[in-house]
C-alpha cells in the first residue's frame, strides 16, 4: 500500500497544450506538511521535548513518566525522529538540535507555548468552507459573551504564548524610561509577566472585558505575579482611567470591525502620557498586496471561522495611528513572526 499523498508525481501539459509540463509536487507537499505539524503539536501537548531535556530515554521510561502506553507512544517518537525533531539510537530518544533549542519549556527560547491555542485555531481552520457556505463563523468566539469557565479556559491557552511575546517585546523596546505600561485586551495579562522579567519595577495594568478581567488575577498568580492592576473596561468604548508610558494591543485590533478597530487605537492614544508609545502586534497583519506574510494571510482565513468582523488589516494601521496623533510610525517583525507597529505621541 502506498503512503497517503506519496504516489509518483503526475505530469500534465499546461492548459494551452503547448507541451510545457507541470507536476503535482506543490500540492503533494502541502498535503504532506499537515501530519508532521500535528505530530509536533502532540509532542508539545505531552511535554515530550521538555522531558527529554534531561537526557535520552526509551519509550518505556518516557511512557511511564508521561503515563501513556509505551508501545503506542513509540509511534509518535519515531514520527518525530523521522522529521529530525528527535534523534534515536539503540531505542533511546533524545532531542534534536531544534527541539533542544526551541521546544524545551524550561528555556526562555521556548516556541511551543501556543500549542493549546493551536488546537483551537487548527480545529477552526477545518471549518473554512462551512463558514463561507453559512456566511457566518462556524466556530464563533465571542469575548463579550463568554462565561467564566469559557473565559478562564481560553485565557489559559493564551497565557504561555503571552509570556513569550512579552519577552520578545522587551528586547525590541527600550524599557529604561518606561514607568508604567498598560496591556489592553491582553487576556490573562501574561504579556506583562514576560515584559517585566528584567524590570519588575515597571507598574503594570491589564485592561480587559469584565468576564476576562475576573479570571486574570488567578492566572497571573499561577505565574507568581500579584501586583498587576486589573481594570475592567472596553477600549472600543473608552480609554483606561489611568495614563501610561507604554500601551500594548496584542491581537486586539484584528478581531474588531473596522470602525471599532479605529476607535480602539484612538482610545489607546488617550491612555498614554505625552511622549508615550504604542505597540500594536499580532500575526493577523498582511502586506498591502495581501500575499504575505504567510502567517497573516492564513490567520486571516482563520478569522472567518472565529469572528464576525475581524480581519487582517493592512495600511489602515498607519492611517489610524496617524489620526490618533502618533509619529515615527514603524513596522517590524519579531523573532516569533509577530508583526509589530510602533508609534510615539509628541512629548
Amino acid at each position: 500500500m502506498k503512503p497517503i499523498f506519496r504516489g509518483a508525481s503526475k505530469f500534465i501539459p499546461d492548459r494551452e497544450g503547448a507541451g510545457d509540463m507541470v507536476d503535482s509536487n506543490r500540492i503533494d507537499t502541502l498535503f504532506a506538511a499537515v501530519p508532521p505539524a500535528l505530530a509536533l503539536r502532540a509532542g508539545l501537548e505531552l511535554g515530550i521535548f521538555t522531558r527529554l531535556a534531561g537526557g535520552a530515554e526509551t519509550a518505556d521510561s518516557l511512557g511511564a513518566a508521561l503515563k501513556v502506553e509505551p508501545d503506542r507512544l513509540s509511534r509518535l517518537l519515531y514520527a518525530l525522529a523521522s522529521i529530525g525533531l528527535l534523534e534515536v539510537e539503540d531505542g533511546r530518544f533524545r532531542n534534536g538540535a531544534e527541539a533542544a533549542a526551541f521546544l524545551d519549556a524550561s528555556k526562555p527560547t521556548y516556541r511551543g507555548g501556543d500549542h493549546a491555542l493551536l488546537r483551537e485555531l487548527w480545529g477552526a481552520d477545518l471549518l473554512t468552507a462551512e463558514s463561507l457556505r453559512q456566511n457566518r463563523p462556524a466556530a464563533l468566539h465571542d469575548f463579550s459573551d463568554a462565561g467564566p469557565e469559557a473565559a478562564a479556559a481560553f485565557s489559559r491557552k493564551l497565557a504561555p504564548g503571552g509570556v513569550i511575546f512579552g519577552r520578545h517585546l522587551a528586547r525590541e523596546i527600550d524599557l529604561s524610561a518606561i514607568g508604567s505600561v498598560i496591556d489592553i485586551g491582553g487576556g490573562p495579562g501574561t504579556i506583562l509577566v514576560g515584559l517585566r522579567e528584567q524590570r519588575p519595577q515597571i507598574a503594570a495594568t491589564l485592561m480587559e472585558l469584565p468576564t476576562v478581567a475576573a479570571v486574570a488575577p488567578d492566572i497571573l498568580s499561577e505565574y507568581g505575579v500579584d501586583d498587576v492592576l486589573v481594570e475592567e473596561g472596553d477600549i472600543t468604548v473608552a480609554p483606561s482611567v489611568g495614563r501610561h508610558d507604554l500601551a500594548i494591543l496584542k491581537a486586539v485590533v484584528q478581531v474588531l470591525p473596522r470602525d471599532q478597530a479605529r476607535i480602539s487605537i484612538l482610545n489607546a492614544a488617550r491612555c498614554l502620557t505625552p511622549g508615550g508609545e504604542i505597540a500594536i502586534a499580532g500575526w493577523g497583519v498582511v502586506d498591502d498586496d495581501r500575499l504575505g506574510p504567510p502567517e497573516g494571510v492564513f490567520l486571516n482565513l482563520t478569522f472567518l471561522n472565529l469572528y464576525r468582523h475581524g480581519e487582517a488589516y493592512t495600511r489602515q494601521y498607519r492611517a489610524w495611528m496617524t489620526e490618533a496623533g502618533f509619529r515615527d510610525i514603524s513596522r517590524s517583525r519579531l523573532a516569533d513572526g509577530t508583526t509589530l507597529f510602533r508609534g510615539r505621541l509628541p512629548g
